[in-house]
């Protein structure tokens, strides 16, 4: 039988700097393995039999995206211990991105953070937009970012994220100026929401957002359209994947194809996508 996850997530390489979603999915699978009677190696739990058998059976009923995703945490730790995975059986349909802010829609996202009565409160709902659109931070990153995680760079404002291992996001050409005014006000404080809060919760980001007087004629204001503005952006001027994975934090390249779809002249082949990243590569 499995014995606690922590025993044998220890002795995974690398197991020092998992990421958090790492070592729950690993949580998930040792609570799954543990039911087959599978023995508690790093070697057995990370099977790849064992693996495809929980995303199909073990994640029955959560959604297709969901599997997915556990999917590859779980094939990249996979790939530590026994090298380069092998083929996977059962495909998953991504969730869709959502499309990006036009150019129009992002200036009237800008007025109306501007327009709220309370300086906290616009404030948080500037960060929203510069920090999402401008770097493409998840929910997460943004209710934890910190003044002092914007500094100049290279001739360049960059946000350092500390989630996930760490990476650099240089700041969107349109939002530089914004978002050195937004840090230098919080200082060594949030950015987004400063004060006690609970930023953890799910919904911390959406959740405002929801809360504020909106003009009923501006775009709905959402972290993950924001993101995704950050992201088509990117791909629309050519970054180099292996440049947009490591400041987006994307694990892999088929997973920009959910992005793809919104870029003229960009294949949303994941296979295409996988053959750009390795050309790329090896230049």
């Amino acid at each position: 039988m499995v014995s606690a996850a922590g025993s044998w997530q220890e002795a995974l390489p690398g197991s020092a700097v998992m990421a958090p979603r790492a070592r729950s999915v690993l949580g998930l699978l040792a609570r799954f393995a543990a039911g087959q009677g599978i023995l508690a190696s790093p070697a057995g739990l990370l099977d790849h039999d064992v693996v495809e058998a929980f995303c199909v059976r073990g994640c029955a009923g959560r959604a297709s995206s969901t599997c997915g995703t556990y999917r590859s945490v779980l094939y990249q730790l996979a790939g530590r211990v026994h090298g380069e995975p092998g083929q996977r059986a059962t495909p998953f349909a991504g969730a869709r991105a959502p499309a990006p802010y036009s150019a129009g829609e992002r200036a009237d996202l800008a007025a109306a953070a501007r327009a709220q009565r309370d300086a906290g409160r616009r404030s948080s709902a500037l960060a929203m937009v510069v920090f999402g659109v401008g770097a493409g931070l998840r929910p997460g990153e943004l209710a934890a970012l910190r003044g002092s995680d914007v500094c100049r760079g290279g001739g360049r404002v960059v946000v350092r994220v500390p989630a996930g291992g760490g990476r650099a996001v240089p700041v969107a050409p349109a939002y530089p100026g914004r978002a050195s005014e937004l840090a230098r006000r919080a200082a060594d404080g949030f950015v987004f929401r400063p004060g006690p809060a609970d930023r953890g919760y799910k919904n911390f980001v959406n959740g405002f957002a929801r809360s504020l007087a909106w003009d009923p004629d501006a775009p709905a204001l959402s972290v993950s359209r924001a993101r995704s503005s950050f992201i088509c952006d990117h791909l629309a001027a050519g970054t180099p994947l292996h440049d947009l994975l490591a400041i987006t934090g994307i694990a892999e390249a088929e997973s920009l194809a959910r992005y793809a779809r919104h870029v003229p002249g960009v294949s949303r082949s994941k296979a295409a996508l996988r053959a750009r990243w390795r050309a790329e590569a090896r230049r």
